[in-house]
């Protein structure tokens, strides 16, 4: 008989009541992928799993059970950064609504894992988080099988030309001619070759980079709205982010 999982490293994604006294708690694991877990008792006073199961803080797991919804029998905290300012926050809850509503259950992603754990170490650190997002929504795009390369045009196997305009289409990634039903279109080439050449920081680079990637992650999202767009909206002084 297969031994139920023990301290598998995990993160909270979402958490909601069940029952009277438990919560459904989305967890994103790392050699499981997303899955959701049963922690009974866990709204009563006396229990610590409420404070232990937060977004954000590093967990170890053991569950158990035979369908597949599992029940937690161990949480451990481990130590990991904290998310204080409002935009670093925000962003972290952006990355959280993407694996809970676009990742398959059960799918393990170990380099996703990893880039996440990555992404909240950045976020805790840098005021600057546009260049955070766009890579972690990159590592999310390539675990789902759309990654894409900046400066090639698939349609036609050359490189970008950097006085060329270009396309994008998630299907498909960068497009020398624009096809039917394209997504976006009059990319500057030389944007992607700053971008494919790691520039982040630039304005029109960021500008191209966010164009790209909102695209990317509607298409992935298939209408599903994410509250956090709701929030850094609302951030006063503070524009989209992601």
């Amino acid at each position: 008989m297969k031994e139920p999982p023990s301290q598998e490293p995990a993160y909270v994604l979402h958490r909601r009541p069940w029952r009277e006294t438990s919560l459904l708690v989305d967890v994103f694991t790392l050699n499981h992928g997303r899955m959701t877990v049963i922690a009974r008792g866990a709204s009563s006073a006396k229990s610590p799993l409420k404070a232990q199961l937060q977004p954000f803080q590093p967990l170890m797991l053991d569950w158990a059970g035979r369908g597949d919804l599992k029940t937690l029998t161990q949480v451990d905290v481990r130590h990991g950064p904290t998310l204080i300012r409002t935009v670093a926050l925000y962003s972290g809850l952006y990355l959280n609504e993407l694996l809970q509503r676009v990742l398959p259950v059960a799918d393990p992603h170990p380099t996703l894992f990893a880039a996440y754990i990555e992404a909240l170490e950045q976020l805790s650190q840098s005021t600057d988080v546009e260049p955070v997002l766009r890579h972690f929504e990159r590592a999310f795009a390539s675990a789902l099988g759309y990654d894409f390369a900046w400066d090639l045009a698939t349609d036609t196997g050359r490189p970008v030309e950097p006085g060329g305009q270009y396309c994008y289409d998630p299907e498909q990634g960068i497009l020398a001619n624009p096809a039917p039903g394209v997504r976006l279109q009059n990319l500057s080439g030389q944007m992607l070759l700053d971008l494919a050449g790691g520039d982040f920081q630039s304005d029109p680079c960021r500008r191209t980079a966010k164009r790209v990637m909102r695209v990317l992650v509607d298409y992935l999202l298939q209408g599903r709205p994410l509250n956090s767009r709701s929030l850094f909206m609302h951030l006063r002084g503070e524009s989209d982010e992601s």
